[in-house]
């Protein structure tokens, strides 16, 4: 059976007008640092859009609950609801195993308190230490991850 090579397409012949570079449409994403931030909650919108921003945060984050208490700690999960009182946060205790489900309801207060794990590791951040890495003619070129704490 023959027919048309994939190589023999217009597009992969010498001259062709479609750049790869112009072929990219879709946006990279900004990751805002949030790092050291305590949000205002004020509005039931301002606790929605502040919780959002936690459970994408690469870090721990401390919740102050209406009865004063407090849990730092990662959040791993949220259910948002029609309300308040049905939207849920899930979070892993920093000096704990359990799993602990809040109720939006039940938060008084939020803070971006620890190290936000991924920031500057970008696979540009990598690429560089790479290239330096082979520009000091080291002999074995691996790049180790960086300690958490």
């Amino acid at each position: 059976m023959t027919g048309p090579r994939h190589a023999d397409r217009p597009s992969h012949t010498e001259g062709s007008p479609l750049n790869p570079d112009t072929l990219e449409v879709a946006p990279g994403t900004v990751h805002e640092s949030v790092q050291g931030w305590v949000p205002k909650l004020a509005t039931e919108e301002e606790l929605r859009v502040a919780l959002e921003k936690a459970f994408d945060y690469r870090g721990d984050v401390t919740l102050t609950l209406k009865d004063n208490s407090r849990i730092e700690g990662y959040l791993f999960d949220r259910t948002t609801g029609s309300s308040l009182t049905t939207s849920f946060v899930r979070v892993l205790p920093k000096d704990s195993n359990q799993k602990l489900k809040i109720c939006y309801a039940e938060i008084a207060a939020l803070a971006f308190t620890g190290r936000d794990t991924a920031a500057g590791k970008s696979w540009e951040a990598w690429v560089s230490k790479y290239w330096e890495k082979k520009a000091s003619g080291e002999g074995v070129l691996t790049l180790e991850p960086e300690s958490l704490d």
